[in-house]
């Protein structure tokens, strides 16, 4: 082991994001925790019928004649990832002394492991919009003399007599009254579902059409201890997610409860914590917080989570990756805590 050690000490491999100064050590830094929220936006986009102004008279119900768009919420998912904190930025020593084989960062040069892999984010699960079914057309089921009627009251009432035809026509089906009746239970399932597609889509003309569409929208933020109470995002239920500054939009905030509690932090011999070394491993002990999504009103969602900046940095000895053992860490790249630390001597 020694052997191989002498070799590759000087020549340690890391990810291109790990940045190496002049003196051949590497510069790394811990994690500030940010939250992101996959907002699924319902859009409902409503269409007049062409008849609309009709249907009190045939059916006694009011038709809008005014086309409608409106958004709601309809689902919250949360996630975490690590961004620099600038205010924790560290070096590891590269020289004989330290057995660092390999280093591990991520894009933005934050820490994810030492002579090992690091783990990555957490794959956000993207949303799959469910496949929209094809909406009947009215014109597949008017005869020639509604299509070719330029008068609206007249087009009205041959449309709204067929609708009723197609109602007596069920109606006898179920009471067993048809003059042409089903040979069994599944061809008269499929006539009643028959009829019932006509009549939705000849009604389409006096009570118009509803379109519905999801969309997901990330919105991401960085909890601070100094603010309590964040706003982040805004929302209308006519235009949907605005700019922050738009004050159409509702404002939605994000209340952040400190729980005190900290998470575990990592568990070095007493031994090794007394010797002395020049390089200091920095790794953070998040703690745990609860976020509370509101419209300033009611609570909307909540979410809890460790968070880096909720925690405090626990100071490692260099000699963990000294000449008579090394070892291998890997960090949580959301909240720089260690998850896993592995030593084992060299001889």
């Amino acid at each position: 082991m020694r052997k191989i050690l002498s070799t590759l000490m000087m020549a340690a491999a890391l990810s291109p994001a790990c940045a190496q100064k002049d003196n051949g050590n590497f510069t790394y830094f811990l994690p500030k925790t940010e939250v992101s929220i996959s907002l699924l936006i319902e859009k409902t986009t409503y269409t007049p019928g062409k008849l609309a102004d009709y249907c009190d008279l045939y059916f006694k119900t009011k038709g809008e004649s005014e086309a409608s768009v409106s958004y709601r919420i309809v689902g919250m998912k949360f996630s975490v990832a690590g961004v620099p904190d600038t205010s924790k930025q560290y070096d590891l020593v590269i020289d004989k002394k330290h057995s660092i084989l390999n280093i591990d960062c991520d894009k933005n040069g934050v820490l994810k492991a030492i002579n090992t892999k690091g783990k990555d984010d957490e794959p956000i699960e993207k949303f799959k919009p469910a496949p929209r079914q094809p909406m009947p057309s009215p014109n597949d089921y008017m005869s020639q003399d509604i299509l070719s009627s330029t008068n609206l009251p007249k087009m009205a009432r041959m449309i709204a007599q067929d609708i009723y035809d197609i109602r007596d026509s069920r109606n006898q089906l179920a009471r067993g009254e048809a003059e042409f009746m089903p040979k069994d239970g599944e061809q008269l399932k499929i006539m009643l579902a028959q009829l019932q597609t006509q009549e939705n889509a000849l009604l389409q003309m006096f009570e118009g059409t509803t379109v519905t569409d999801t969309t997901e929208t990330v919105v991401s933020f960085v909890p601070e201890k100094e603010n309590t109470k964040q706003m982040i995002f805004r929302f209308s239920r006519h235009f949907g997610l605005t700019d922050t500054d738009d004050l159409s939009g509702a404002p939605y905030y994000a209340e952040i409860e400190d729980e005190q509690i900290l998470a575990e932090g990592p568990v070095v011999d007493e031994k090794i914590k007394k010797q002395k070394d020049d390089m200091i491993l920095g790794v953070n002990v998040p703690g745990k917080i609860k976020i509370k999504i509101t419209d300033g009103n009611k609570t909307i969602a909540t979410y809890n989570t460790y968070a880096a900046q909720f925690g405090n940095v626990d100071t490692l000895n260099g000699t963990l990756f000294g000449k008579k053992l090394t070892s291998q860490i890997v960090l949580d790249p959301a909240t720089g805590g260690v998850i896993s630390l592995q030593t084992e001597p060299l001889e």
